[in-house]
């Protein structure tokens, strides 16, 4: 399961993640940014509350953040994968 929250607010547009970042919902997640990076405003992808993540969820963060998406987390597992990714 997973729940995208996307909050458009004039300087910049913020996507919060719950839940599962696998399978078929990685690419929900990649739909929504896309359509926000689209709007040529920053993004914020922000991992609230996700509690798994697989390869093609970690491809895509890796993704993002090479396409200066600002990446964020709450929670020991995802933000400890979020600074590694930054990290690279």
């Amino acid at each position: 399961m997973i729940r995208i929250f996307s909050t458009d607010e004039p300087g910049a547009t913020t996507i919060a993640i719950d839940g599962q970042l696998v399978g078929e919902y990685v690419d929900a997640v990649e739909t929504c940014v896309q359509q926000a990076v689209g709007q040529r405003k920053p993004v914020h992808v922000f991992l609230r509350d996700v509690s798994d993540i697989d390869e093609h969820g970690r491809t895509l963060l890796s993704r993002l953040a090479t396409k200066l998406v600002e990446l964020s987390a709450s929670g020991i597992y995802s933000s400890n994968l979020v600074s590694e990714i930054l990290r690279r």
